[in-house]
């Protein structure tokens, strides 16, 4: 994926430092060559060793050999890279990156550069809270710096809130969002996204829903923001971790009328629509207040239809190109091609539960896609990344 990029993470005194070695794995594994860079400090949360040995690289952390004399080109460090990530960002160097301060390698090398960096804050609430803290990132960001929000979470000191440095795969797809191509045909384009399986409560305690994991359409969710359109993504429960893109909207629901709601919301005002939800067909008639106690014999329960999400969009459609899911079990061709007309699509994406490795819960899919003129696509067993790519790839060569 970034073959020949290259990447140079600059890493200061921060405890968050320990979770840099991963952030370079990441990429490594992507194919990136990856040089760091420490501030005077680092090498006390994170051993050169440890980063040498995971980049293939030298670390370098002085201006200049003290035995020999010789100085660290930080000029060329500067030119080397296609972008430079500053993680953990302490408040200590926040301060000199935005005043211009030059005292160490890491931020003459940050002076240097002619590529986008991008800065991971990391410090205590407070610290981070504090005025100059955040008038200091503000001035980074006029500079036409990258920052990242901090998370939330347990700190180091034991205070709860926000602070902690994102997770090393919060930067690294955010650094990927900001080194791929751009897709010409979605700059400026809105994509809805619909994802997940939706829960319809019988009691306080139990539900009707189905295996869906969300993982196919947030998986199409991350390639598209990637690709450079602005995303909505409505997902149902999901356990599945996301990645934080600028232009990834994520909105949490429950049920299908939850789902309906927020469609209703943003699709008058979407180019494309891809709705890979497993939206239950029904729910219960009637939703007890408590919680139904067992007893002998069986459970009455009458189950109503849940609205068509996917019929809806598809009859307020006006210039949107839709496209559909169609998970099935048998008469898979035929099922599918009847669900595209009845629901105005100009493609479904068909997966077969006789297909070993394709459905709910799997890291792999394998899709057939079919359009409104009956040509038909067919796709080898891939991870549902890949199957998500040719998805996008679909979409783009048929956008008017």
């Amino acid at each position: 994926m970034l073959h020949g990029k290259r990447i140079l993470i600059g890493i200061c005194g921060g405890i968050a430092a320990y979770k840099i070695p991963e952030l370079v794995r990441f990429f490594v594994k992507n194919n990136a060559e990856v040089r760091c860079v420490l501030s005077p400090s680092a090498s006390s949360f994170v051993t050169p060793l440890t980063l040498s040995t995971l980049s293939n690289n030298s670390v370098e952390s002085d201006l200049f050999d003290p035995k020999s004399g010789q100085w660290t080109n930080h000029v060329e460090l500067g030119l080397w890279a296609d972008i430079m990530i500053v993680a953990p960002l302490t408040a200590s160097s926040l301060s000199k990156m935005a005043l211009g301060h030059s005292d160490n390698l890491l931020l003459t090398t940050f002076l240097s550069c002619k590529c986008p960096v991008l800065v991971a804050p990391a410090m205590d609430l407070d610290m981070y809270k504090h005025p100059s803290i955040q008038n200091n990132l503000r001035k980074l960001a006029t500079h036409g710096v990258h920052v990242m929000d901090a998370n939330s979470g347990e700190l180091a000191s034991g205070l709860v809130g926000q602070g902690r440095m994102p997770e090393p795969k919060e930067i690294f797809e955010t650094a990927l969002s900001m080194l791929l191509r751009k897709e010409p045909k979605l700059l400026g384009k809105k994509v809805l996204i619909t994802a997940g399986p939706t829960y319809e409560a019988i009691d306080p305690v139990r539900f009707i829903g189905n295996y869906s994991t969300g993982k196919m359409g947030i998986a199409l969710a991350e390639k598209f923001a990637l690709a450079g359109a602005e995303v909505v993504l409505i997902l149902g429960p999901s356990q599945q971790p996301i990645g934080r893109f600028p232009s990834l909207t994520m909105i949490r629901v429950i049920t299908a009328l939850d789902m309906l709601h927020e469609v209703e919301k943003h699709w008058p005002s979407a180019d494309v629509g891809i709705f890979s939800a497993a939206v239950a067909d029904y729910k219960p008639k009637e939703i007890s207040v408590e919680k139904i106690k067992k007893s002998v014999g069986e459970m009455p329960l009458t189950l109503i239809k849940n609205p068509d999400i996917l019929a809806w969009a598809g009859a307020n459609k006006s210039k949107q190109f839709l496209l559909g899911f169609a998970l099935e079990t048998n008469n898979e061709l035929i099922n599918a091609r009847t669900k595209l007309e009845k629901k105005n699509l100009d493609a479904i994406v068909l997966n077969s539960m006789k297909d070993q490795g394709a459905g709910f819960g799997y890291d792999t899919n394998q899709i057939t896609i079919i359009s409104k003129e009956n040509k038909i696509l067919n796709f080898e067993l891939l991870k549902k990344t890949e199957a998500a790519s040719n998805i996008l790839n679909y979409v783009v060569e048929n956008l008017s």
